[in-house]
């Protein structure tokens, strides 16, 4: 029996409306239902795949026998968590951030659980309001303030609170650490009456986006070839991962032609990071507050810790101190210029620093003028950087903090002269190539 055009149009839609109110089951085999499965495990596949992944791992006994296959298991999960924070396929790009303009010679981030301090920080040391109160996720947006130290202007970033699963989106986490990781340095706010477990939180979780906190990037030269199969060299002894590790590894990125050397004994997780290349080496600096509230001995012990230093917002303690770790760990330079025959300029200085540029004698030119380094002679440099006062430099030259510098610029030659005083010749450089004169008349 075929029926009407319009009755299987009422059908299809009593169907759905059936479905809907969930009095119909669709079987596994159909077709609806694979979709729905197939949508299900593309968005959150991939954080289930990564849990099964540390879940192996965790089970499997670390040996001399199974270090091959732990290393490709830490490529599996790299490769999946790089997956994990690239945009969705056919997105305009445009998310909801709260990205900030950066301003000033640096930029310092605030990172941390809710209601540890950070906004009481940032407006004790920027005067710029933020609110502070007693409930948690206070703030909900990024709120940029400015320290003014030593003549130099840092832009101070008072993010939101994060929390554990931070890496996989929770708690607008991502957001977060785009932010920080446009940061020179990270200031990791920390409760000090509360337990050490929230710094190795917070630090795997920004580890799994591809931040390295206080580390340097490795010396191992990687680069694709389209032919040729994989060349390993290495100019140092290999004690942590050797060359068949390393053909693992990368038969699991699908590199089948490369060039690979190691210039220092480095890990699994270090050539793992060289392969992926979108790695970020940041400093950070753990900031313990509420000292106030804890024992003495508690203070002591958390203060002789690498990269910390411990703090009261409450109390207003050890804040200089803080700023003065934090000018030593961003590495700025201050260089005055000095015009010739004046005195050095001293109220704005050029701030250089290593990760913005270089402090070099050609990158303060190109602070100046971008032309300056083609019209530039050599460089007259006072202060710690010099050998004698003032000392002859080059390009190449590197500079110190509270350096002066004099550039002597190349004397162009003018195209005329006066009589004698005539700068240069026209005539040409060969004798045959000149004008022979007219003979004179007998």
């Amino acid at each position: 029996m075929i029926l009407p055009f319009k009755y299987l149009s009422d059908c299809c839609w009593f169907f759905f409306l059936m479905l809907k109110l969930k009095l119909v089951k669709i079987p596994q085999s159909s077709p609806i239902s694979r979709n729905r499965v197939v949508k299900s495990e593309r968005k959150m596949g991939i954080v289930e795949r990564i849990k099964e992944i540390e879940a192996e791992m965790a089970r499997t006994q670390k040996n001399k026998a199974t270090e091959y296959h732990l290393g490709q298991l830490k490529a599996k999960i790299a490769k999946l968590r790089t997956q994990l924070l690239e945009p969705p396929k056919g997105s305009s790009g445009g998310g909801d951030g709260f990205e900030v303009t950066k301003y000033g010679h640096g930029r310092v981030a605030l990172i941390g659980f809710p209601s540890v301090g950070k906004s009481t920080l940032l407006t004790m040391l920027t005067g710029t309001h933020s609110e502070a109160a007693s409930y948690e996720f206070t703030t909900l947006t990024c709120i940029p303030g400015v320290i003014h130290y030593n003549d130099t202007k840092i832009q101070l970033l008072d993010l939101p609170g994060i929390i554990e699963g931070a890496s996989e989106g929770k708690g607008r986490g991502r957001q977060v650490i785009a932010v920080a990781k446009s940061s020179d340095l990270v200031l990791m706010v920390l409760d000090a009456s509360k337990s050490q477990g929230h710094r190795q939180i917070l630090t795997k979780e920004l580890e799994a986006v591809g931040l390295r906190l206080n580390k340097r990037p490795p010396q191992i030269y990687f680069k694709k070839k389209k032919t040729g199969g994989i060349s390993f060299n290495t100019t140092a002894p290999l004690t942590r991962i050797d060359e068949k590790l390393c053909y693992q590894i990368l038969h699991e990125y699908k590199i089948h032609n490369a060039e690979v050397l190691f210039r220092e004994d480095a890990t699994v997780d270090d050539f793992i990071d060289v392969i992926e290349g979108n790695r970020k080496y940041i400093k950070c600096v753990y900031v313990y507050n509420k000292i106030d509230v804890v024992g003495i001995d508690d203070v002591d012990r958390l203060a002789r810790q690498p990269n910390s230093i411990v703090i009261s917002c409450n109390l207003k303690l050890n804040l200089d101190r803080l700023l003065a770790r934090m000018w030593d760990e961003m590495g700025l330079v201050r260089v005055y210029s000095k015009p010739q025959s004046q005195q050095p300029d001293f109220d704005e200085p050029f701030v250089l620093s290593a990760d913005r540029g270089g402090c070099t004698v050609e990158d303060f030119c190109n602070h100046v003028h971008r032309t300056l380094v083609k019209d530039m002679k050599y460089a007259l440099v006072w202060g710690t950087s010099a050998r004698h006062y003032p000392q002859h430099c080059g390009l190449s030259h590197h500079l110190e903090d509270e350096d002066v510098v004099q550039i002597v610029k190349k004397k162009v030659r003018e195209e005329g002269g006066r009589g004698r005083f005539k700068s240069h010749s026209n005539a040409p450089a060969r004798i045959a190539d000149r004008e022979k004169k007219a003979p004179l008349k007998q």
